[in-house]
């Protein structure tokens, strides 16, 4: 059904990480489809339509948005009004993840970095990670079991990959009981030392109030000491733009090479600005327009950047401002985000087959064949400036 690749077409790529402007999710279609073929798309453009209709897809997923802009009507004679009412009449889901899908990790600049050959990929601008708090609390030696298990369940002890991660310390707690106390340990009256465990959990902010409540829970103490952390930010594995490197060091001419051989063919090709001969070890990508960045790429010490859509201004300042690298890479905006779709469908392949097994295993996936860059002539230019 189409909801269930929606499902993991959003935990892939969460729409609340697209940027504010941005027009993300399901353009059109019913969630309660079947859906048996998903084209998988840059733009979707009129001719991008007519490709899905020719194989029959029940479902676009493109990364550039249709509606970005408001639009107070779709009507056949405005070229986004004709791609609705085509997709409409074929019954066929229009499906967009955009800035969502940039800042992913594995993202549309993941995949331009791992064609050309980057390793050890970091963002470029990173996102910053979830707030998280630490959970302290002190366990007698035969309770820590129950209470790791009860914070674990609230959610805490993920890391990563790995879940119910805990620190335990073994150490001695002692306290006065008052009179009118039943404590779970000791007399009332009396001075008490006991063996106690030290057990510490790490936990997302939001998760507090349940951790918390689940420790007082499980603990079998009266009046458990529990403290809470508020651990430091970090930056997290998401965000804008990779920056890697590459096996050995080599030209700058050497990496206009692998970025022409490594993307689909268009008529701007690559351009290059910087010595034939400069050296290149670590590189910065970002695919789609990336002038925006071009300080953060001064600041990531990257030798060279791979972008599109460098426009005259940032390009030449930044140039002037490094007197060196890193130097610039230009291709084609539509060239630089392709790599990502062929990563993309195998994603939602892989996770469909998972979540929903035999009801999604036949699902088939295409990566469009269709060029949607807009340029269609390049002539050199041949006159002088004298």
């Amino acid at each position: 059904m189409l909801r269930d690749v929606i499902e993991v077409l959003e935990r892939i790529y969460p729409p609340a990480s697209a940027a504010d402007w941005d027009a993300v999710g399901l353009v059109c279609g019913d969630p309660e489809i079947r859906v048996r073929k998903i084209l998988f798309a840059i733009d979707p453009t009129l001719a991008v339509v007519e490709e899905a209709r020719d194989w029959g897809a029940d479902l676009v997923v493109t990364h550039h948005p249709l509606l970005l802009r408001g639009v107070h009507g779709v009507p056949t004679t405005t070229a986004k009004g004709r791609v609705i009412h085509e997709l409409v009449r074929d019954s066929t889901a229009l499906y967009v993840a955009h800035t969502n899908a940039d800042v992913a990790a594995p993202g549309v600049s993941d995949a331009l970095a791992r064609v050309i050959g980057l390793e050890r990929l970091v963002p470029l601008v990173a996102e910053s990670a979830p707030p998280t708090d630490k959970v302290v609390t002190f366990v007698p030696e035969d309770r820590v079991e129950a209470v790791v298990d009860a914070m674990a369940a609230a959610g805490a002890g993920g890391i990563g990959e790995y879940e119910r991660c805990a620190w335990l310390a073994t150490g001695t707690g002692t306290f006065d009981a008052g009179p009118t106390t039943r404590p779970a340990v000791g007399e009332p009256g009396e001075r008490t030392h006991t063996p106690e465990v030290r057990v510490e959990m790490r936990l997302p902010r939001q998760a507090r109030a349940a951790v918390v409540a689940a420790a007082r829970t499980a603990h079998p103490y009266e009046e458990p000491a529990i403290d809470v952390y508020e651990l430091a930010p970090w930056s997290g594995p998401t965000g804008i733009g990779r920056v890697g490197t590459l096996s050995r060091a080599i030209t700058l001419h050497e990496l206009v090479s692998i970025v022409a051989e490594a993307l689909p063919s268009t008529v701007q090709g690559i351009r290059a600005s910087g010595p034939e001969v400069g050296t290149v070890h670590r590189v910065a990508v970002c695919g789609g327009a990336g002038d925006s960045l071009l300080d953060a790429v001064r600041r990531s010490g990257a030798d060279a950047f791979v972008t599109a859509d460098l426009r005259h201004h940032p390009a030449l300042e930044a140039r002037e401002e490094a007197a060196g690298p890193p130097w610039l890479v230009d291709v084609s905006h539509w060239a630089s985000e392709w790599p990502w779709l062929a990563g993309c469908a195998d994603r939602v392949v892989a996770a469909l087959s998972t979540d929903h097994g035999a009801e999604h295993t036949t699902v088939e996936v295409r990566v469009s064949t269709t060029r949607t860059d807009p340029w269609t002539l390049h002539v050199p230019s041949r006159g002088g400036t004298a």
